[in-house]
């Protein structure tokens, strides 16, 4: 792996379009150098890019990575960084949690109603 990255090379590594790239540039996730009118990504942005994406799969928000990444920055380190992930894992799973128990919920009260227009069918036959 180098050092030194173009937005095509980071496009085709993580399997996303170079315009995805460049709106978390415009949001001020990534910070590429320039050389000329080409944009250079460092190992920094390599590595930004890739707690974006894992933060995306995860439901979290743009809001929630960029201050998951700000505290890789700050003083607090990577220790801070986990921590605050852990967080927002754990509220992430409450509400996947909920979401579930509703979904449940819905789909059992489908198939109740379902039942019940089913039996209604059989009494009109």
């Amino acid at each position: 792996m180098t050092d030194l990255y173009t937005i095509s090379e980071l496009a085709h590594e993580f399997g996303i379009t170079t315009r995805t790239i460049r709106f978390y540039e415009d949001e001020g996730l990534l910070q590429p150098g320039r050389k000329g009118r080409q944009r250079i990504y460092s190992r920094r942005d390599y590595v930004r890019l890739k707690l974006i994406l894992r933060g995306k799969r995860l439901g979290l928000s743009l809001s929630e990575i960029a201050d998951i990444i700000e505290l890789y920055d700050s003083d607090q380190g990577e220790t801070g960084q986990l921590a605050s992930f852990l967080d927002s894992i754990r509220e992430r799973r409450g509400v996947l949690k909920q979401q579930r128990a509703d979904i449940d919920a819905t789909l059992h009260e489908l198939q109740r109603i379902e039942r019940r227009c089913r039996n209604r069918l059989k009494t009109l036959s």
